[in-house]
């Protein structure tokens, strides 16, 4: 409970803030060729649930355009995920702004990632438990298969992390992701560009 309440925060906030600063190039450039490419805003900035259910605002480079229908409604993720944007998600380096979440302490360096904040009515209590620690930059679902894995099984996995949170669970998650990221495993789902919405949880975990 000393590493989960006290030396992870601390651990957190060194560590994404040395890296923030060693890749301040790389964010810069990354900056630059999204501002060519896409335009503006550079930032995509969107509220998700944090610790306890408690909002804030995440940061990512944006990797979609604006593109809309005749009726004004955006287009599909499939058709507004450009080459670039799908370059930047295969290298994970849009996540590189929450380095920025980290340091100001909405998330962790590891821990459930932070979903969207229509969810949070759709969970069963199993589910809700992912909110007892921060949300991380990579965690536990995202080593096991990211986006080709069922949302049962990510929260299981995410439940899992929860119960288990130690400093060499943490170590092992971040070698894994990164072992990830240059395989360019699980960024898109069998049948999705990015991933199915959430429609909340089975009839079997709800128990009705």
């Amino acid at each position: 409970m000393i590493y989960r309440n006290y030396i992870k925060r601390i651990i957190d906030f060194a560590l994404s803030l040395i890296v923030l600063i060693l890749l301040s190039p790389i964010l810069l450039g990354v900056a630059i060729f999204v501002r060519i490419k896409l335009g503006r805003p550079i930032i995509f900035k969107q509220k998700r649930p944090g610790l306890y259910e408690k909002s804030f605002i995440m940061f990512k480079f944006r990797t979609m355009t604006a593109e809309r229908d005749e009726n004004g409604e955006l287009l599909p993720d499939c058709m507004r995920l450009t080459k670039f944007g799908r370059f930047l998600r295969s290298t994970s380096l849009d996540e590189l702004p929450e380095l920025w979440n980290i340091v100001r302490g909405d998330m962790s360096i590891v821990g459930p990632r932070p979903l969207l904040i229509q969810y949070l009515p759709l969970y069963n209590e199993h589910q809700k438990r992912r909110h007892e620690v921060r949300p991380g930059l990579s965690g536990l679902a995202q080593v096991n298969g990211r986006n080709t894995i069922s949302w049962e099984e990510k929260f299981d996995l995410d439940v899992q992390y929860v119960d288990n949170v130690s400093f060499i669970y943490d170590c092992k998650i971040i070698l894994l992701t990164i072992k990830k990221v240059f395989k360019k495993e699980g960024i898109s789902s069998y049948t999705s560009a990015t991933m199915e919405p959430f429609n909340g949880a089975s009839r079997e975990r709800v128990g009705l």
